[in-house]
């Protein structure tokens, strides 16, 4: 089979995230099984316009916001009847392959962004990337869409899609589990939560730091580890914040850390906290259950699917930096359930693999 996967990022790109790891996975397989599979993508600083890895082929068209018009252009002038199957990705935007390509397409959606627009977008864009999804989704219900959570298909439901056309794949972890959970003595000393990914207004990084504020308040000896790249404004004020926090010296900022460490400092953390906006699933989530860290998270979109609440870890009853902290208290306090916690979420991990995702794709796209 040939597949054309149009998607505004492939996995080189400096804003590459959790959905271009599971893209990538999935492709290689695909490519290992002999299927021939084209990623057209936007192009970024000092990227090649056109490289193979792992199999398959990447070609870069225009940037950011133009990779939607120039992916157009591009499947005109080179791709019309190259595919069999044409796999549009809703990150953000669609391609709105449905009305120029000649083959057999469909919608690969992680998460719809309605709410995001507002945090990662200027006013008056954010304002018309809100009011306009609604409308182009309208306009592509009657495709047939894979996605990764059941909170996203629920969200296409809402928008007019049927629920029979919409399949669900399973996550994948690019990191194996542990094969034997740790003893409690590899942990940090004292009480250590982790904030992994991206600093960035969505991830809302900035109520992390501050529900480690309020939680220190209760918990003397907690400390706090940040790991990701800081972006933007967004990224520099999160900065700021932990240099001024009068518990700076509790904090420990990593910057994008090599895989290594990534997983040495996820298996020394006690808990992952995340309040994203919304996720598609939360891979960090499952990353650090494979390393036997149970999260504490927002219950939004994504979250609550990848946190069974109460048995791999806790979601908050609303989004604000004290109700995290209230929670981050009492699962604290309540030391005696926390090996209980890491073993349930460390044993969820080892489910969650890319050889299910795979078969899960493979299903969907030949019904």
């Amino acid at each position: 089979m040939k597949i054309l996967w149009m998607t505004w990022k492939d996995r080189s790109n400096p804003l590459t995230g959790g959905a271009e790891v599971v893209n990538e996975e999935l492709a290689k397989r695909l490519a290992k099984d002999g299927h021939k599979v084209i990623f057209l993508v936007a192009g970024f600083d000092d990227a090649k316009h056109e490289e193979t890895r792992d199999g398959f082929k990447i070609v870069r068209v225009g940037s950011r916001w133009s990779v939607y018009w120039q992916a157009y252009r591009y499947y005109k002038q080179y791709l019309v009847g190259w595919a069999d199957l044409v796999i549009d990705e809703v990150n953000t935007m669609p391609f709105f392959a449905k009305f120029y390509v000649k083959e057999r397409n469909i919608l690969f959606v992680h998460m719809l962004c309605r709410d995001i627009w507002f945090y990662e977008m200027v006013f008056p864009l954010s304002l018309i990337g809100y009011l306009t999804e609604p409308i182009y989704l309208w306009f592509l219900r009657d495709r047939k869409v894979i996605t990764v959570s059941e909170s996203t298909k629920a969200d296409l439901i809402r928008n007019g899609f049927k629920a029979d056309k919409i399949s669900i794949i399973s996550e994948g972890l690019e990191v194996a589990p542990l094969t034997k959970l740790p003893s409690l003595s590899t942990k940090a000393k004292h009480p250590t939560l982790i904030s992994l990914g991206s600093i960035r207004s969505m991830k809302r990084t900035l109520h992390q730091v501050r529900a480690f504020e309020i939680a220190k308040e209760y918990i003397p000896d907690l400390n706090l580890i940040v790991v990701g790249g800081s972006i933007g404004r967004y990224g520099k004020k999160v900065e700021k914040a932990m240099s001024r926090s009068k518990y700076s010296d509790d904090i420990e900022y990593h910057g994008h850390a090599a895989q290594k460490k990534k997983l040495e400092l996820l298996c020394k953390a006690h808990w992952i906290i995340v309040t994203s906006v919304k996720e598609g699933w939360g891979l960090i989530v499952t990353e650090a259950a494979s390393q036997g860290t149970p999260a504490i998270v927002f219950n939004v979109d994504g979250l609550r699917d990848s946190v069974r609440s109460g048995e791999t870890g806790y979601l908050t009853g609303e989004q604000t930096p004290a109700a995290m902290a209230s929670v981050i208290v009492d699962a604290i306090k309540k030391s005696d359930k926390y090996e209980l916690h890491r073993k349930s979420a460390w044993s969820w991990s080892k489910s969650i693999t890319f050889s299910k995702s795979y078969r899960d794709l493979l299903e969907a796209v030949r019904v």
